[in-house]
C-alpha cells in the first residue's frame, strides 16, 4: 500500500497533463502501478476519508524517572504522605524538577480517597479557632499533640504532651495564644467534651457545666463551642489539621525523644505548614494571618490563668524543685492548757 501523499501527488501530476512515464519517474513508481491505480479507481476515491496513521513518538526520559522507586516505596509504607512531603525527600535525593508531575504520579500510585461529606464555609478574621488532640504512638510511648488552627488564615500551632488531660489543654491553649499574639473570639472543640470534663466531672457531663473551664475562657476572653460532627452549620470552620499533621509530619520521621519531637514540630510549622500555599485560600497562612487576622484577635490577658483545682502538671519544669523544710515545734498537751490560762 502506497502512502496518501503519493496518491495526492499522482492526481496533481495527472491534472497537469504529464505522461505516465514522466509521472512514474518523478514518483519512483512503475507505469504498471500507475495504470492499475487508474483502472481500479483509486484516484477517484475521497482521500480525506482515509485514516491518517502516525507512529508513536518515543518517550522522552523525565526528571522524575530515577525517583519513581523511592516514591513507590514511600507511598506503599505511608499511603497518605503529601506531595509536599515527598517533594522534600526526593529533593534531598537529588531531584531538580517541579512538583506538578510529582502530584500526578502520587495520585496514580496512592489509593483513591473518599468524598468529603462536609460542606465548608468561611469565618471572619480572628473569629474562630479549631482545637483538637492527635494521638501519636511513638517508640518510647504514646504522646498527644494539641493542635490549634485559626479558621481564617489556617495558621497552625501544635505541641506534644504526655497526657491528653485538662491540664495539658489549659497550658497548651495559653502557649498558642502567646504564639498568635492574641486570642480568637471563639474556640471550636472537635470531639473534646470528654477531655474538657474528664478531671472535673461536672454534673451532667456537659461542656457548659464545666465551671473551671468557663472560668478559664472568661479569663482569656473567648467563647467555647462543642463541635458536633457532620453538621456543618453548627460546626463552623471545618479543617483537617490532624490528618495533615500525620501525613506531612509524623509519618516516616524518626524522633529522639520528647524534646526532639517538639523541636522538629516547631521547625515543621515554620518551614512547611505555615508557609505553604493552602489549597482553599491560595495563600500562605503566615501571610494571611499577618495581613488580616492578627489585628482582629482579642488582646492577651494581663497575667496567666490561675487555676483553682489543677495541680502542677507532671511535665512542669518545677516538679523537681526542692520542697522547703518546715520545722514544727512539738509540745505536750498540758502546754496548751497553760496558754489559755487553765490548769491541766
Amino acid at each position: 500500500m502506497y502512502g496518501w501523499e503519493r496518491h495526492v501527488r499522482l492526481r496533481d501530476l495527472l491534472d497537469q497533463g504529464l505522461s505516465k512515464r514522466a509521472i512514474a519517474e518523478r514518483l519512483g513508481l512503475t507505469r504498471r502501478t500507475i495504470q492499475r491505480w487508474i483502472a481500479h479507481g483509486e484516484l477517484d476515491r475521497d482521500l480525506d476519508t482515509r485514516d491518517v496513521r502516525y507512529t508513536p513518538r518515543p518517550r522522552r526520559p523525565a526528571k522524575l524517572d530515577p525517583f519513581v522507586p523511592l516514591i513507590t516505596t514511600r507511598l506503599a509504607e505511608y499511603p497518605e504522605l503529601t506531595a509536599v512531603r515527598l517533594m522534600a525527600e526526593i529533593r534531598a535525593a537529588g531531584y531538580r524538577g517541579g512538583v506538578s508531575q510529582l502530584r500526578a504520579l502520587a495520585a496514580r500510585l496512592r489509593p483513591a480517597g473518599g468524598v468529603d461529606p462536609i460542606v465548608r464555609f468561611e469565618t471572619p478574621p480572628g473569629h474562630q479557632a479549631q482545637v483538637d488532640f492527635a494521638r501519636a504512638a511513638l517508640p518510647w510511648g504514646v504522646r498527644y499533640a494539641l493542635v490549634v488552627v485559626l479558621g481564617y488564615s489556617r495558621l497552625l500551632w501544635l505541641r506534644f504532651y504526655p497526657r491528653q488531660d485538662f491540664s495539658a489543654l489549659v497550658s497548651g491553649l495559653e502557649a498558642s495564644f502567646a504564639a498568635f499574639g492574641g486570642v480568637p473570639h471563639e474556640l471550636l472543640f472537635d470531639q473534646m467534651r470528654a477531655v474538657i470534663t474528664r478531671d472535673l466531672r461536672p454534673e451532667g457531663g456537659r461542656l457548659v457545666e464545666n465551671a473551671e473551664f468557663l472560668r478559664f475562657a472568661r479569663h482569656w476572653g473567648f467563647r467555647p463551642r462543642a463541635c458536633r460532627p457532620y453538621r456543618a452549620r453548627t460546626k463552623g470552620k471545618v479543617e483537617r489539621p490532624i490528618r495533615y499533621l500525620r501525613q506531612s509530619f509524623l509519618y516516616g520521621r524518626a524522633f529522639a525523644g520528647d524534646a526532639d519531637l517538639n523541636a522538629q514540630a516547631a521547625q515543621w510549622l515554620a518551614a512547611v505548614a505555615n508557609v505553604r500555599l493552602h489549597q482553599t485560600t491560595g495563600e500562605a497562612p503566615t501571610a494571611r494571618f499577618e495581613r488580616d487576622e492578627r489585628a482582629a484577635l482579642h488582646p492577651l490577658a494581663m497575667r496567666p490563668y490561675h487555676s483553682l483545682v489543677l495541680t502542677p502538671s507532671a511535665s512542669s519544669p518545677d516538679r523537681n524543685a526542692p520542697v522547703p523544710r518546715i520545722d514544727v515545734e512539738r509540745r505536750a498537751l498540758h502546754a496548751y492548757a497553760r496558754l489559755v490560762g487553765r490548769d491541766p
